[in-house]
């Protein structure tokens, strides 16, 4: 009986420790200014771009080419999450405007994540999600990361994939 109570937050957990979306309008879009900044690549970010694109080549789909300002905004996001002690798509509607309006966007998704300590678990979690792996596999030309380590060590990622 204690392992039933306990499934509903096992459940919410999971849930929250990873996700994905495509454009959608968040409320608060109008209420925040992106803050870009580019921030030095992490060895992390690396190791994640190439896991993602090894597995699309794996499929026989072409590479993703990584992107300054996609990171920028990727960053964005990961600093706000960081920052707020939470994981969420909060104003995706915003960074995939300034996507379409200043990087020539036509379709922009992001992948999520917090608490993987390691690219190979983010990206496995990732590829075990049918969500997020559709956007890992999808139609897209650029793609960039940010991962962010919290106070207490733990990692948040933000990565975006927009098609040219």
């Amino acid at each position: 009986m204690k392992l039933l109570a306990k499934l509903p937050l096992l459940a919410m957990l999971l849930v929250m420790s990873y996700s994905c979306t495509t454009d959608s309008l968040d409320d608060k879009a109008l209420e925040i200014e992106l803050n870009l900044t580019t921030p030095v690549v992490k060895p992390i970010e690396v190791q994640i771009l190439e896991l993602i694109n090894n597995h699309r080549l794996s499929l026989g789909l072409n590479p993703l080419e990584d992107m300054t300002l996609v990171k920028s905004v990727a960053f964005s996001h990961t600093d706000y999450m960081v920052v707020n002690g939470e994981v969420s798509h909060a104003n995706f509607f915003k960074r995939s405007e300034y996507l379409k309006s200043n990087a020539s966007a036509i379709k922009v998704s992001e992948n999520i994540a917090y608490g993987y300590s390691s690219a190979e678990s983010v990206v496995n979690a990732w590829l075990k999600s049918e969500g997020h792996r559709a956007t890992i596999e999808g139609d897209f030309t650029n793609f960039d990361i940010a991962a962010e380590e919290n106070s207490e060590g733990k990692w948040y990622y933000t990565n975006i994939f927009i098609k040219k």
